[in-house]
């Protein structure tokens, strides 16, 4: 009787899980699925399916997994070294809050801020007017959209990689050196390989994000970068087409979905 009781209180536990689970995930997801089968006049249709697959949404999908890829890439090759640094420095936990306060602030404000640094009359024209270089078209390019995204997403990429590195044993990249390893052998052979679950999971934190991104690429880089969350905010606020809206985010969640799963299998086939 003991037993039952407690599997039943265990699973009476579980139902608000279960509620949120299937309130804000997956209907959501229903929702979207069955919008994105009508057309922008609520006719019945599978052409916005048919329509996703022409160059100009193929384009905007190549456009989003490339930047989604250089902001994971470089914003990867500053996590780590930082990651790194900040499991040998003193204060660890000051340079952590230092490093998660950004994130605290509203992301509209940050980007409001890097339009007025990028600005004509910004301070880095300004230091470049001073210099003699000139000033120079900063705003509304794909390289600012790129350097934006990359400040906003590097914490999360910071925090896993750091994660990992403070787990590591110590006496194993001790054991490398003692055998006669160089620091590059033992990071290339010892650490990195140890560190690469939080390698991934920063990795998934960052390009997954970055696949979705509107509000950035509207504000810092104009009509310079289109992605497919621009596509969703056209389609949702201004030509009212929900269907086709719905339709191109169903291909977003379909592939992080994938990536999701692929990264994790491989994961997986790294523990066996």
């Amino acid at each position: 009787m003991n037993g039952k009781s407690s599997g039943t209180t265990r699973s009476l536990a579980y139902i608000p899980y279960y509620l949120w689970v299937v309130l804000f995930v997956i209907a959501p997801v229903v929702l979207v699925v069955y919008y994105s089968l009508f057309d922008v006049e609520g006719r019945f249709t599978f052409s916005n399916y048919a329509d996703f697959f022409t160059p100009v949404y193929l384009k905007m999908t190549l456009s989003s997994f490339w930047y989604a890829f250089l902001i994971t890439l470089f914003s990867l090759l500053i996590a780590y070294p930082a990651a790194y640094l900040l499991t040998r420095t003193k204060h660890k936990q000051l340079w952590l809050l230092l490093i998660i306060l950004p994130t605290w602030i509203n992301l509209l404000l940050k980007t409001y801020a890097f339009m007025g640094i990028f600005g004509t009359y910004g301070p880095i024209n300004a230091l470049l007017e001073t210099v003699g270089i000139g000033e120079k078209q900063l705003l509304f390019t794909s390289g600012s959209f790129v350097f934006v995204s990359i400040y906003i997403f590097v914490p999360f990429m910071i925090m896993p990689i750091y994660n990992a590195i403070e787990e590591l044993n110590l006496s194993l990249t001790d054991a490398a050196r003692d055998l006669g390893a160089s620091s590059w052998t033992t990071f290339r052979r010892v650490i990195f390989p140890l560190t690469l679950s939080g390698v991934k999971s920063g990795c998934i934190s960052v390009f997954i994000p970055a696949l979705s991104l509107f509000m950035i690429t509207r504000l810092i880089a104009g009509n310079k970068v289109i992605t497919l969350g621009t596509a969703i905010e056209q389609h949702f606020l201004v030509t009212q087409d929900w269907g086709m809206g719905s339709t191109v985010a169903v291909f977003l969640i379909v592939a992080m979905a994938v990536i999701m799963f692929v990264t994790g299998g491989s994961k997986k086939g790294v523990r066996r």
